[in-house]
């Protein structure tokens, strides 16, 4: 199927009214998006393998026989998030497989495509949560412990999905068949804008972590308790968000609190307390661990960390080469490129031009013409890599 075929079926899955997307790991459209999966690869005649974390791999070749190169990306998203953040690299991977074929391309090893599972961790908290798990970086018991915010565990919404949950865990046999990874990504960012370029290479993924504060008061009646008397959390929680933003801007990193959780969350009820997370990104990790210094009163609880992950080298200078030496960009967002680099898997990233330079809302975009720019990049290295 074609690129635009692939991209109108996705596109209802999970879309609001506004134009942006509710994809959450282990629900109802998580599920849609995994069968549409499995028969973009049944259409191709791929094997489709499912890991112990649940990620799906649909292979062109045997990877058991020779470790092969692995392209993809992931499909769920954050609350309200665009289309492109995700998506986008797993569709460019079947259809740069489709290129490759039709060019007559007889690959020396195998190519896999991936879908990673719960890469924003926008259900349970941890980012790149899939791929942590297979390398061992997020303890499976862990795992299974975290809660969304009715309270569902991974481990029974893994159940409710009709996996078992018991099966999470490292999964050593799944990274051998793994030689290297590029992932495609729509830029989050204008640096492609401004360069001009539809696509750039990716040079390093900045440090960042999510903390979790708890501010603690007196649940109590608004109507009949004098300000005086008073014991709210909500006041604590403005210092705190103040505190953040003056600390970020000191240390120069990036500093957002984007989500939080009241107790009881009555309009005309005292909060008892209110659960804020935070999250922390710089270019250097010493600028995150300055705004973490400033906050001991307020005891995060560190959530995640992924520490700087400085992409292949040689590698980058391959796609490079095969590209005619696009822009090198660095980027504050995470990815399961990351995770496996940090692992040891020679890893490198290709970017998308986005004109908006926004992401993670619905005005996040990418031109057809950068997407098919996109698409003939990563067909032009795997073919690279594979050949």
């Amino acid at each position: 199927m074609s690129f635009h075929g692939m991209w109108d079926d996705l596109a209802p899955v999970g879309r609001a009214s506004d134009g942006g997307y509710r994809r959450f790991a282990w629900t109802r459209e998580d599920h849609v998006l995994r069968e549409w999966f499995a028969g973009e690869a049944a259409a191709r005649g791929l094997a489709l393998t499912t890991d112990r974390a649940g990620n799906q791999w649909a292979w062109w070749g045997d990877p058991d026989a020779t470790p092969g190169v692995v392209t993809g990306s992931h499909l769920d998203s954050v609350p309200g998030g665009g289309a492109f953040d995700g998506p986008l690299g797993v569709v460019s991977g079947f259809a740069a497989l489709d290129v490759l074929r039709a060019k007559g391309v007889a690959p020396s090893r195998p190519l896999g495509i991936a879908s990673f599972v719960d890469e924003e961790g926008a259900r349970f908290g941890v980012a790149c949560a899939g791929s942590r798990l297979i390398t061992g970086v997020l303890d499976a018991d862990k795992a299974r412990r975290l809660r969304d915010v009715d309270g569902v565990t991974m481990a029974d919404a893994l159940t409710t999905a009709g996996r078992d949950p018991n099966a999470l865990g490292r999964d050593d046999e799944t990274l051998r068949r793994v030689a290297s990874f590029v992932e495609l990504h729509v830029e989050q960012g204008r640096g492609l804008v401004h360069t001009g370029d539809p696509v750039g290479v990716g040079r390093m993924i900045w440090p960042h972590g999510r903390w979790r504060v708890e501010l603690r008061g007196e649940a109590n009646h608004a109507g009949t308790t004098p300000l005086a008397d008073r014991r709210d959390p909500m006041l604590d929680l403005a210092a705190f968000l103040a505190h953040v933003r003056r600390a970020a801007d000191e240390a120069g990193a990036l500093a957002t609190v984007g989500k939080l959780h009241v107790d009881p969350n009555g309009v005309n009820a005292i909060p008892s307390q209110v659960t804020a997370w935070l999250d922390v990104r710089a270019e250097d990790e010493s600028a995150v661990r300055a705004v973490l210094a400033t906050l001991h009163d307020y005891a995060p609880a560190e959530e995640s960390w992924t520490p700087v992950t400085v992409l292949d080298a040689d590698l980058a200078d391959v796609v490079s080469g095969v590209l005619d030496d696009p822009p090198r960009l660095g980027t504050g967002a995470g990815h399961d490129a990351g995770i496996l680099a940090a692992a040891g898997v020679p890893t490198a990233m290709l970017f998308v031009r986005n004109p908006s330079g926004i992401s993670h809302a619905p005005a996040e975009d990418a031109d057809e013409a950068d997407c098919l720019a996109g698409i003939d990049a990563l067909a032009t290295v795997l073919e690279r890599l594979l050949t």
